[in-house]
């Protein structure tokens, strides 16, 4: 079981609270995580990434064992505390402005 993390306004979304748990077939990568989590929640379309490219949006990060995994490769493995659910993989919104 894959642990979740989604911001605020996307729990809001799916109406959800806490963690998303998510079942992942094959390989544990941010484009498998993403595809799960679009697969149980589709409002979530488009949100995380863009809908026709999956490209993730700009604004938008992934975090995995305290590590920034946004500039990672899509398909590169996730880290194995994620793989076997002791870690989450956590979507966060990014801010800026100045």
């Amino acid at each position: 079981m894959i642990r979740v993390v989604v911001p605020a306004h996307l729990k809001t979304l799916i109406a959800h609270r806490g963690e998303v748990h998510l079942e992942v077939v094959g390989p544990v990568t941010q484009r498998t995580v993403i595809d799960a989590l679009e697969s149980k929640y589709p409002v979530l379309r488009g949100t995380i990434r863009d809908a026709q490219t999956k490209q993730r949006r700009p604004f938008v990060r992934y975090f995995a064992c305290e590590e920034d995994l946004s500039h990672e490769p899509i398909d590169d493995e996730l880290p194995k505390a994620v793989a076997d659910g002791t870690e989450p993989f956590i979507v966060v919104g990014a801010m800026a402005g100045g």
